[in-house]
């Protein structure tokens, strides 16, 4: 059923979410080093779609692709792989809480789709303010990097891509008869076909294998199994229930808690730039959500 506003049981749905999200950058970040980050991104999907099934099948919804469905879930899977291979490369090449602050910024992307392909989704003057503030936000952090603060161009542009990649999943999972199949049948497509996308053109991108050890498999499967079978269904389910600029804005917290990881873990500067950038982005999209 869907909700008008965000109770108790999404709050903290969307809280165990942001959290696990957060740590999953962390895996990622450690995996890359056994794992070639596109190559990695491919496995992950790959096992990913056996661990949605058996999801699936479990609450007795078992896979069924539709031909209504085949269209709009290549278009999805497709945006779904480009939005991890920015991701997993901008992780290898930029700071963890950069990264995480520029990935982040989604509901601004979101919230332009939105204003164009999705009904009551219009950009106010309000939100348009915030609109502003958030790619001010988003531009700092992109062009504020300083000797010895892990900042990348490169890493930063990538991790701005994947917004832009997230953004176009959300939008899809609304605005095409995707909306109709339910979150876990949404993400059974983004796996099916983001695997076998991401697993051919991994070679591009150099040796597929670095230095692999046993506990970069199991963070393999902990991101195949909890992240993408476990959080993405819920993030989803979230997204189908609740406003969406709500639960997106929500997820904002996620780069909160990795930039905490990332000076705990890395020894990350938190430069005034980027708590600059935090303030202007995570303030934008309080008035892009904001009722009026």
């Amino acid at each position: 059923m869907k909700k008008d506003a965000l109770d108790q049981t999404g709050a903290a749905a969307l809280l165990a979410v942001t959290l696990l999200l957060a740590l999953n950058q962390v895996i990622v970040i450690e995996v890359n080093k056994g794992l070639q980050p596109v190559f990695f991104a491919g496995l992950r999907s790959a096992l990913a779609v056996g661990f949605v099934a058996a999801w699936l099948w479990w609450r007795g919804r078992p896979v069924a692709l539709l031909r209504a469905h085949v269209i709009p879930g290549i278009a999805m899977g497709t945006i779904f792989a480009v939005e991890f291979m920015c991701l997993f490369l901008a992780l290898d090449l930029t700071a963890l809480g950069r990264a995480s602050v520029i990935f982040y910024s989604m509901p601004v992307w979101l919230a332009l789709m939105a204003h164009f392909g999705l009904p009551g989704q219009r950009i106010t003057r309000i939100k348009g303010i915030g609109l502003l503030l958030a790619f001010a936000g988003t531009m700092v952090a992109i062009l504020s990097r300083q000797p010895g603060t892990g900042g990348s161009l490169l890493g930063d542009l990538l991790a701005l891509g994947a917004a832009l990649g997230w953004a176009g999943t959300a939008y899809l999972a609304r605005a095409t008869k995707l909306s109709e199949a339910g979150a876990e049948t949404q993400l059974f497509w983004m796996v099916l076909v983001s695997g076998p996308v991401l697993l051919l053109v991994s070679p591009l991108f150099g040796p597929l294998v670095r230095d692999l050890d046993y506990y970069h498999i199991l963070g393999l499967i902990f991101q195949a199994s909890i992240v993408v079978a476990g959080g993405f269904s819920v993030w989803l389910w979230l997204l189908s229930v609740y406003p969406t600029a709500v639960v997106a804005s929500f997820s904002f917290l996620t780069p909160v808690f990795a930039m905490g990881l990332g000076v705990v873990l890395y020894g990350e500067q938190v430069t005034p730039s980027i708590v600059v950038a935090v303030i202007l982005v995570a303030g934008g999209i309080a008035l892009i959500n904001r009722r009026v």
